[in-house]
């Protein structure tokens, strides 16, 4: 197989990786079976994310979600809803650019995923996936300017690497501020 050459700016191989996603995402319509579908879509979204294209990532992330849950998987949902969380952020970012204060829809869309996979996060099957998700969404929240609540999802993280926080259901006393999330 040929490749095709590479401009300096990458859109050949932008163009290439968009073929292929979207030649899965035709194989996984034809299949019609949720959990492929799922990853077809998230691989288009992550096409966008990768040309800058943030509104359409996040639509393309929005059903690939849509179709996660219906796959049934926990461990699924939680890095869907984490990377939703990031494309939101990354997009207000993006909008906040051009205008200051265009993003903060975008910005509280990237909290409630945020706050959604806070409460499904204990349900993961690792432990050490646990972890990175919990730093990748205080990335998140820093980047939405919530750094208390970034903080209170890395000492959350460090409890769980330290062996000291049970992974049973979410102990809301862990994190008392994060409900506020969802109010805001």
């Amino acid at each position: 197989m040929q490749h095709a050459p590479q401009t300096p700016d990458g859109t050949d191989s932008a163009r290439e990786a968009m073929r292929r996603a979207a030649a899965r995402l035709g194989r996984a319509q034809a299949l019609a079976q949720p959990f492929e579908l799922s990853q077809a879509l998230a691989e288009v979204a992550r096409c966008y994310r990768a040309l800058g294209i943030w509104s359409t990532a996040e639509s393309s992330l929005e059903q690939a979600l849509r179709w996660g849950r219906l796959a049934g998987s926990t461990d699924l949902v939680v890095d869907l809803l984490c990377e939703l969380s990031e494309a939101a952020c990354a997009l207000a970012e993006q909008l906040d650019a051009k205008a200051a204060g265009k993003g903060g829809s975008a910005r509280e869309r990237a909290r409630d995923h945020v706050f959604e996979v806070t409460t499904l996060a204990s349900h993961t099957a690792d432990r050490h996936w646990e972890v990175q998700v919990l730093l990748r969404l205080s990335d998140v929240l820093d980047r939405c300017g919530d750094r208390d609540d970034a903080m209170l999802l890395q000492t959350r993280a460090l409890r769980l690497m330290s062996g000291s926080l049970d992974h049973g259901p979410g102990d809301p006393s862990l994190l008392p501020s994060l409900g506020r999330l969802a109010d805001s």
